[in-house]
């Protein structure tokens, strides 16, 4: 699962980082939210026939070209990398327009074992690489002409089974690849798609740390460095014994 997602490195670091043609000037965003927009790489061939990557803004909430009405069509922020080869929605995106969500961290929320009651408390984390590098989330992209000839630009993450490492917060967590994977994911060529695919897999354990954040995250306005600052560990609660049978007593 990734529900907020930030850029907070400075954008020469990060065109270094994906080795797109564009240079982009934006200001650090600490709260990136779903229906925003947001940045991807994807591959492009040029008219020399040349094939590079390039930045491009697009709208974080993917929409399949057969959607006739966003309004009743779900939000899509993510899919499951291990059945989006299934379903019609992502099919074709998967074979032919896969892309990289630009990032340098994103956020989590732990919360109590099912079943939840009100009152309990939902701890936020930050999670980003320990070499503290860009974090390059595997995505799809699509672009959706509505009824009256308007074109909106979408994408979704993929997500995996969570590794070790994010098991303590969540079951699951961002298809992040390295950069030695990028020209292979970003592929716009179709024969070139199950190489690509045998990338969606859990990160390796030592890749990610995991740091606990205040509840200022949960709100979108808020967007600023301060949100990402750490506090201490919530204790976890620990399990009372079971009281000691009276004699006699079976159950």
């Amino acid at each position: 699962m990734c529900g907020r997602f930030a850029i907070t490195l400075p954008p020469e670091a990060v065109r270094g980082y994906f080795g797109y043609v564009e240079q982009p000037n934006f200001p650090p965003r600490y709260n990136i939210a779903p229906t925003q927009p947001v940045p991807i790489v994807r591959a492009e061939r040029d008219g020399d026939g040349d094939v590079r990557r390039h930045f491009r803004l697009v709208r974080w909430g993917f929409l399949p070209p057969f959607v006739k009405d966003p309004k009743d069509y779900p939000l899509v922020i993510n899919a499951r990398s291990e059945t989006a080869d299934e379903k019609a929605s992502f099919r074709h995106a998967l074979r032919r327009r896969r892309c990289l969500f630009v990032t340098d961290g994103f956020y989590e929320w732990l919360r109590p074992p099912a079943p939840r009651k009100k009152g309990d408390i939902v701890t936020p984390f930050l999670i980003r690489r320990c070499d503290r590098l860009p974090l390059a989330m595997a995505g799809l992209w699509e672009n959706w002409i509505g009824p009256n000839g308007e074109e909106v630009e979408t994408a979704c993450v993929l997500t995996t089974a969570a590794n070790g490492t994010m098991a303590a917060v969540h079951d699951r967590m961002p298809v992040i690849l390295e950069r030695e994977m990028f020209e292979a994911w970003l592929s716009p060529d179709e024969t070139a798609s199950d190489a690509a695919l045998a990338l969606m897999r859990p990160a390796p354990e030592d890749l990610l740390d995991l740091c606990e954040i205040g509840p200022a995250v949960n709100k979108v306005a808020n967007d600023g460095a301060w949100i990402q600052e750490a506090v201490a560990p919530t204790p976890m609660p620990v399990a009372k014994p079971a009281p000691a049978k009276a004699q006699g007593e079976l159950f």
